[in-house]
C-alpha cells in the first residue's frame, strides 16, 4: 500500500505539498501528487495539513487524526508576548502533589515540540514520590562534591550549596519540588540534548496556563550528563537510554505581579 492517497476529485494540482515536504519526496505523477521514497518521509505531517481541499492522506499522519484549524480565534500578538514573559523559573512551592492526570497533559502537550528531523524520541520518567526525590538531592550532592575535591573550575561557585545542605538539609538541589521530570533519549540519539530542551520548553510556557510551576534542574541535568550511576539508578533509567533534560514541577507557592525586564536585545543585522 502507498504511503500517500489522492482523493483525485478533491486535488485541484496546487503543488503544496510538494513545496512543504521537508524530505522532499513528493513529486507531481501524472498530474498528481506521489512520495517517490516513502522510507524517507520524516511523518511530519505537512502534506496532509497544508491541504486545504483535504485531498491528502498519508499512513504515517493520517487526516481523521489532525485537528483543524479553520475556527481557532486568531492569537492577540500582545496577549501572546505577554504570556510568554510571564513564565517565570519557580524556587518555591506549595507543598501539595500535582495529580497525576494534570502531569500527564503537561507532557502531552510536550510532545508537541519541534524536534530534529522531527526525530522526537523524547521519553520522560516522572518523580512523585517523595523519598525519590530525597535520594536524587543526596546523590547529586554527592557528585557535586566530587566535582569540587577534584578541582573543577565551574565549582568553585556552588561549593556554599553542599556546605549548606550538609549542615541544614536545606533543599538548594529540587527547591522543594513535589515532582522532578526527567526527559531521556537513546544513547545515540544525535539530537537527544536539542529535542529534550524544546520539549521541557513547552512544557514550561504550557505549566503557566494549567497553574503549575517549573525550573530547570541544572545540578540534576549535569549530574545526570556526567553519567552518575547513583543517579541513573535512582532514576531507573532504561539501558540504551541517556538523560537529556530536567526540570523540577509543582504548585507555585508565591504569585508574580509584574514582567520583568531584560538586557537590551543585542542583534547584528547583515
Amino acid at each position: 500500500m502507498e504511503i500517500l492517497s489522492i482523493n483525485k476529485t478533491r486535488c485541484v494540482k496546487c503543488g503544496m505539498c510538494i513545496e512543504v515536504c521537508p524530505a522532499g519526496i513528493i513529486r507531481f505523477i501524472n498530474s498528481y501528487p506521489y512520495a517517490i521514497l516513502e522510507q524517507a518521509c520524516m511523518s511530519c505531517g505537512h502534506c496532509v495539513s497544508i491541504c486545504p481541499q483535504e485531498a491528502l492522506d498519508n499512513l504515517k499522519t493520517p487526516l481523521i487524526k489532525q485537528i483543524s484549524v479553520k475556527d481557532m480565534p486568531k492569537l492577540d500578538e500582545a496577549m501572546v508576548a505577554r504570556f510568554m514573559r510571564m513564565r517565570r523559573s519557580i524556587r518555591c512551592y506549595r507543598p501539595e502533589s500535582v495529580p497525576r492526570e494534570i502531569l500527564f497533559k503537561l507532557l502531552d502537550l510536550a510532545r508537541y515540540a519541534p524536534s530534529g528531523s522531527n526525530s522526537q524520541g523524547v521519553s520522560f520518567i516522572v518523580v512523585e514520590d517523595r523519598e525519590i526525590m530525597k535520594k536524587i538531592i543526596e546523590v547529586v550532592v554527592d557528585w557535586l562534591e566530587v566535582q569540587i575535591s577534584n578541582g573543577q573550575k565551574w565549582t568553585k561557585r556552588y561549593a556554599g550549596v553542599t556546605k549548606i545542605y550538609r549542615r541544614t538539609h536545606k533543599d538548594i538541589i529540587l527547591r522543594d519540588a513535589p515532582h522532578l521530570i526527567v526527559a531521556l533519549s537513546s544513547s545515540d540519539d544525535t539530537f537527544g540534548r536539542d529535542n529534550a530542551v524544546l520539549a521541557l520548553a513547552y512544557a514550561e510556557l504550557y505549566a503557566t496556563s494549567i497553574g503549575l510551576g517549573t525550573c530547570w534542574s541544572g545540578f540534576v541535568e549535569m549530574c545526570g550528563f556526567d553519567n552518575y550511576l547513583p543517579l541513573i539508578q535512582v532514576l531507573k533509567v532504561p539501558e540504551g537510554k541517556k538523560i537529556t533534560g530536567a526540570i523540577m514541577v509543582g504548585y507555585p507557592k508565591y504569585t508574580f505581579h509584574r514582567l520583568v525586564d531584560r538586557n537590551r536585545l543585542d542583534v547584528t543585522w547583515l
